[in-house]
C-alpha cells in the first residue's frame, strides 16, 4: 500500500478520438505474449463500459483464466471507499472534519490535536503501522482492534499534526474504527449498506481468504521468467478500511462514476475530496493527464497492484487490477490512454536487458537535479545493478536496454544518460524531463 500516483502526462491538448478497441487489444495481446503481466482492465465513458480485457490466470496451477468477474484485492483503492463513508457521516452531521481523534481514541499520542480531516488527508503525523519491524509476522493472522491500537500507542509520532503530508495506512485504519463506533456495525457491514447495496455491486466485498474456485485471483511474482505464487496473504483484520476490499475493474469504475456524479456524497463534500492543495485530497490523489485533471488512487497488497483514475471533464474512468506485475499499472494505464486518445501511440518493446560490468556503471553515478521536476535523483549501484533513489520519492533498480539507456517497467520510468554532457533525460509516463549532474 504505497504512495498515490506521481507525475503523469502533461501539457498536450487532446480531443477524444473514435474508440479503437483493436488498438488497445494489441497492447494487451503484446503483454500476454511476452508474459509481462496478468490482470484485468475496464474503461467507462459517460457511465457505460466501452472496453474490458483480462489476461493471464486467476489460478495458474488449476488453469483458471481471469475474466470480467474475477475479483482482485485492490489494496489502498479501499481508501477512496473509506473516505466516501466518512464524508457521508459528515453530510449526515454524525461527524465533523474538525472532530478530534481524542473523542474516540484518547490513548493515541497527539489525539487531542489530530482531527478527522488530518487523518483523511494523511496529515496526522501518526506512525505507519505497515512499517512496523514485525509487520510481516502479525499481518498474516487475525488481529483485534485492541492489538492494533496497542501497537500504535507504543510508537512515537513522525511529526506534529498538520505539519506536512505523509502517507500512513494508520490514518485510514483509525477512520475505519471511528465509522464502526458511530454506526455500531463492522466496517464490512457499513460498506455493504452504504455503498455495495445501493450501487448493486455483485463482486465488491470486504475481503477474506482467497478462494480461486470462487473466481478470486491469487497473486504471483515473476522469477526466472516464470510466475511464482505468493503464498503470504494479509489477514484483512489488519488493513480494514486502509486496504481490505476486493473488487473488479468494472465495479470500481461504477463506484467512481457514482462518486463523481454526486450520488454518494454532497457536492460540498466531493469538492473537499477533490481538493489536493495540501498534497493529497480526501481518499483521492490528483494529477494531470494531457491537459485534463485526473483523480484516483493506486493500491498494492500481497503482490496485487492496482490503479483507478477518473477524468471529470471527460466523464472517463479507467481501472486496472493486476495479480502478476512486470509493467507497472501506472505505465500500463498511460499506454492505454495514449492508445485511447490516439496520441503518437506506439506499442512498447520488450527486450532482454544488457549485462554490464560494475565498473561500466560508474559513469552514471551521482546526484541529478531539474528545475521542472520535484525530486532530486541520486544514482547509485549495487554490484552490476543501477539504483534510482528519488528524494522524497521512490527507490527502484534499473535494467540496461540500450547503450546509456536504462528503465524500470514496474516504476514506468526510462533514464537516458549523456555522460559527456553530465546530463540525464527522465521519461516518466510520457513526460520527458532534463536533469543535470551536480
Amino acid at each position: 500500500m504505497k504512495k498515490v500516483i506521481i507525475a503523469l502526462l502533461i501539457g498536450t491538448t487532446i480531443q477524444a478520438q473514435t474508440f479503437n478497441k483493436a488498438k488497445i487489444d494489441s497492447l494487451f495481446n503484446l503483454i500476454k505474449e511476452n508474459n509481462k503481466g496478468m490482470g484485468s482492465i475496464s474503461i467507462f465513458q459517460n457511465g457505460n463500459e466501452v472496453y474490458h480485457n483480462s489476461i493471464g490466470y486467476a489460478d495458474i496451477k488449476n488453469k483458471i483464466e481471469s475474466n470480467q468477474n474475477t475479483r482482485y484485492r485492490i489494496g489502498s483503492i479501499t481508501k477512496t471507499f473509506t473516505a466516501t463513508l466518512i464524508m457521508q457521516l459528515v453530510d449526515e452531521n454524525k461527524l465533523s472534519l474538525d472532530t478530534l481523534l481524542s473523542e474516540y481514541f484518547p490513548q493515541v499520542l497527539n489525539a487531542g490535536k489530530i482531527t478527522i480531516e488530518h487523518l483523511l488527508r494523511h496529515r496526522s503525523g501518526l506512525f505507519n503501522l505497515t512499517e512496523d519491524e514485525d509487520f510481516m509476522k502479525w499481518m498474516l493472522v487475525s488481529n483485534t482492534r485492541e492489538q492494533m491500537i496497542d501497537r500504535l500507542v507504543r510508537r512515537d509520532v513522525d511529526f506534529q499534526p498538520d505539519e506536512k503530508t505523509a502517507y500512513s495506512n494508520t490514518n485510514y485504519l483509525l477512520l475505519s474504527y471511528i465509522a464502526e463506533e458511530i454506526e455500531g456495525k463492522t466496517y464490512a457491514e457499513i460498506l455493504e449498506s452504504r455503498i455495495i447495496k445501493p450501487l448493486r455491486l455483485k463482486r465488491t466485498a470486504y475481503g477474506g481468504k482467497i478462494n480461486s474456485r470462487k473466481n478470486e485471483a491469487l497473486s504471483y511474482v515473476m522469477e526466472d521468467s516464470n510466475w511464482q505464487l505468493i503464498k503470504n496473504e494479509t489477514h484483512m483484520s489488519v488493513p480494514v478500511g486502509a486496504g481490505a476490499i476486493v473488487s473488479t475493474p468494472s465495479e470500481l469504475n461504477i463506484f467512481y462514476e457514482n462518486l463523481f456524479s454526486g450520488k454518494l456524497v454532497s457536492k460540498a463534500s466531493l469538492e473537499k475530496m477533490m481538493d489536493t492543495s495540501s498534497g493529497m485530497g480526501i481518499g483521492l490523489g490528483g494529477e494531470t493527464f494531457f491537459d485534463k485533471k485526473a483523480y484516483g488512487h493506486n493500491g498494492g497488497i500481497d503482490g496485487f497492484q492496482s490503479l483507478t483514475l477518473y477524468l471529470p471533464d471527460e466523464s472517463l474512468s479507467i481501472s486496472y487490477l493486476g495479480n502478476g506485475i512486470v509493467m507497472s499499472p501506472n505505465d500500463l494505464v498511460v499506454n492505454v490512454l495514449k492508445s485511447y486518445y490516439d496520441k503518437d501511440y506506439q506499442l512498447p518493446e520488450f527486450k532482454e536487458p544488457l549485462k554490464l560490468k560494475t565498473e561500466e556503471l560508474d559513469v552514471y553515478l551521482g546526484v541529478y537535479t531539474s528545475q521542472s521536476f520535484p525530486f532530486q535523483i541520486t544514482i547509485t549501484k549495487e554490484d552490476t545493478v543501477l539504483i534510482v533513489d528519488a528524494k522524497d520519492g521512490p527507490t527502484f533498480p534499473l535494467v540496461c536496454y540500450v547503450k546509456d539507456g536504462f528503465k524500470s517497467d514496474k516504476a514506468g520510468a526510462t533514464l537516458n544518460f549523456l555522460p559527456a554532457e553530465n546530463k540525464m533525460i527522465l521519461e516518466l509516463n510520457g513526460n520527458k524531463v532534463d536533469f543535470r549532474k551536480k
